[in-house]
């Protein structure tokens, strides 16, 4: 799939592994749309690469319409990465076996929300969008990438919330690029292990976490770089038989309970 002279949108585009895929798809010619909360960073990543920053709540219909009109405003909407997403961590019962400290259930709703609704409501109305584009040679009208995680299937001790997100993003893959066929939409997902992005912060502190984390790694020892995860990500829009799949980028890990 061409990629040259169309545009993009990247949830979470602000920072970590959505910087790192609006960085790369501006290399290859795309106009991107920055889609995020943090408006500072947002914005400074689109000027940086000639793009447009849109401040975006991935559950927002209307938010996510108006990313969409900036997108297609440059040039027409071929690919939509989303990177959009929080974390949390809670055991699902309290050590004092009192109803009251089991997992609040609105924390559980809202990363539901964000992660899986949210992710799913950028897919329904992108996909909507490409509809209309002028298919290519393949019948192709465009490609969404789906960022889910490897607690999808190795959740540790904590990650009930997180993990359920992440499985309902791998889950939906499939589905969905069923749905899309009909349309030459192409829909995957990549779960990515322990990368290194702002995340786990700066300092000697944090680099000595990383390389803590980095020895429970098969091989190459270390944290992924969010400039991997984005090479693999404009891999998976660009080529045109990547459809319906869920690739892991690890390094080879397998999560322990914790």
């Amino acid at each position: 799939m061409e990629l040259t002279k169309t545009s993009a949108i990247v949830t979470g585009g602000a920072s970590g592994l959505g910087e790192a895929t609006a960085r790369a798809l501006a290399a290859r010619g795309v106009s991107v749309v920055v889609a995020d909360l943090n408006d500072a960073n947002g914005e400074a990543v689109a000027a940086q690469i000639g793009g447009a920053y849109v401040h975006c709540d991935v559950t927002s219909t209307d938010q996510v319409i108006a990313a969409i009109d900036a997108a297609t405003s440059m040039a027409p909407l071929w690919s939509v990465v989303n990177c959009a997403g929080v974390g949390w961590a809670t055991r699902t019962i309290g050590k004092d076996g009192e109803y009251a400290s089991a997992h609040d259930l609105d924390i559980y709703r809202k990363v539901i929300e964000i992660n899986l609704v949210g992710t799913f409501n950028v897919c329904r109305l992108t996909a909507t969008a490409m509809s209309h584009n002028t298919p290519d040679p393949d019948g192709l009208r465009g490609a969404i990438l789906n960022t889910a995680s490897v607690a999808a299937e190795d959740g540790q001790i904590g990650q009930v919330a997180y993990s359920s997100s992440k499985g309902g993003v791998v889950g939906l893959t499939l589905p969905l690029a069923r749905d899309l066929a009909a349309i030459g939409v192409r829909a995957n997902c990549i779960l990515p292990g322990l990368i290194d992005t702002p995340i786990y912060g700066t300092g000697e502190a944090s680099d000595e976490f990383k390389a803590r984390l980095g020895t429970g790694v098969l091989f190459p020892k270390r944290l992924g770089y969010a400039a991997e995860f984005a090479s693999l990500a404009v891999e998976l829009l660009s080529n045109s038989y990547m459809n319906a799949e869920s690739v892991r980028i690890d390094a080879g890990i397998r999560m322990q309970p914790k």
